[in-house]
């Protein structure tokens, strides 16, 4: 399965997320804010990095200008409450899947389920 990178400020989303990935076979490792998610990012081995887009200290959008710039082969799941500026400057860069809240697990498993099938490809 997929290293996981949980990077959300709320710890009820952390947590879900946390075991929803897990019970499916995911190794996951999660963040308390953008900053420390980054540091995560770029430190370690992930496939994945699930962030929440409005956080303290890093916001979102500037997590992934600086992960595809250090660690291009991480792919990018935003979720999202509200959108914004930030929101529309991530949605113009089109190196992301975003996650609008509240989803549905079933949705995420659906868009982890796509960029597998792309990185196992051949």
């Amino acid at each position: 399965m997929a290293n996981i990178l949980v990077v959300d400020d709320s710890t009820v989303m952390r947590n879900l997320l946390r075991e929803f990935l897990t019970d499916a076979g995911h190794a996951v490792e999660t963040s308390d804010d953008g900053e420390d998610g980054l540091q995560k990012a770029l430190s370690g081995h992930y496939d994945i990095c699930i962030c929440d887009m409005h956080m303290p200290k890093v916001n979102g959008y500037e997590l992934l200008c600086r992960v595809t710039e250090g660690k291009p082969h991480i792919t990018v799941i935003f979720t999202d409450s509200m959108p914004d500026s930030v929101s529309e400057k991530v949605q113009q860069s089109g190196s992301y899947h975003l996650l609008r809240k509240p989803f549905e697990l079933t949705q995420l498993r659906a868009i982890l389920d796509k960029i597998l099938k792309t990185v196992e490809s051949p």
